[in-house]
C-alpha cells in the first residue's frame, strides 16, 4: 500500500548546491539551493527566484561556481540559504567562508568546501526561475581525493537536502558497482 501526498517539490537525493558569485563591487556571495542538477553533459541547471542577490551577480558577472555542501559546514551552508545577500551584505563572513577566486570563470571558490563545480553563465528565465550554466572545470582539494586521485564520498561527506522532514542527511554509504551489478541480469 502507498500513502499519497500530492504534488510536492519532493525527490532523493536533493543536492545542498552552495552558489558563490561576486557582487558588481567584488564582494563574494553565496546561496543555498536545492533544486539543480546536471542537465546536458557539460551543463548545470537550477531552480532560482530572481529576487536572490546570487541571481542579480550571475546576470551581471555571467559566472558562478557551486560547491557540494558537506557534513563538516553543514551549519553555514544553512546560515547561507536563510539568510539573504539582500540584507547581509557580509554573510559570507558571518557564515566563516573564505573565498579563492577560481582561475576559470569570474565567481570565488569557497575555501572551505572542498569541491566545486565551475560554471559560465548560459541563460535564465525569469519565468521558470530555470538558471542554466555551462560547466567549465570542477576542482576538488587533496584531501577528498583517494590514493588513485579521484574523489572518494566517503572523505568529502557530501549532504543531501531532505524536504519532506527538512533535515539535512549526509551521503557516502556505498552498495554497488554502476554499469557492472546489473550485467548479471543480461
Amino acid at each position: 500500500m502507498r500513502k499519497n501526498f500530492g504534488p510536492h517539490p519532493w525527490s532523493y537525493p536533493q543536492p545542498v548546491f552552495i552558489i558563490a558569485t561576486y557582487g558588481e563591487d567584488g564582494t563574494p556571495d553565496a546561496m543555498n539551493a536545492a533544486w539543480g542538477g546536471i542537465s546536458e553533459e557539460a551543463e548545470l541547471s537550477m531552480c532560482l527566484s530572481p529576487e536572490h542577490k546570487t541571481v542579480q551577480n550571475i546576470l551581471a558577472r555571467k559566472s558562478f561556481t557551486v560547491s557540494m555542501g558537506d557534513a563538516a559546514h553543514v551549519v553555514a551552508c544553512d546560515y547561507v540559504g536563510i539568510v539573504s545577500g539582500n540584507d547581509e551584505p557580509d554573510k559570507m563572513a558571518k557564515a566563516g567562508f573564505h573565498v579563492t577566486k577560481s582561475p576559470y570563470v569570474d565567481a570565488p571558490l569557497i575555501d572551505e568546501l572542498p569541491m566545486a563545480v565551475e560554471c559560465r553563465f548560459v541563460s535564465y528565465d525569469p519565468e521558470t526561475c530555470r538558471m542554466v550554466g555551462e560547466i567549465v572545470n570542477i576542482s576538488a582539494d587533496d584531501s577528498i581525493l583517494d590514493a588513485q586521485g579521484n574523489i572518494d564520498p566517503a572523505k568529502l561527506r557530501p549532504i543531501t537536502f531532505d524536504p519532506v522532514n527538512q533535515t539535512y542527511l549526509v551521503l557516502g554509504e556505498k552498495v554497488g558497482n554502476a554499469f557492472a551489478d546489473g550485467l548479471e541480469l543480461k
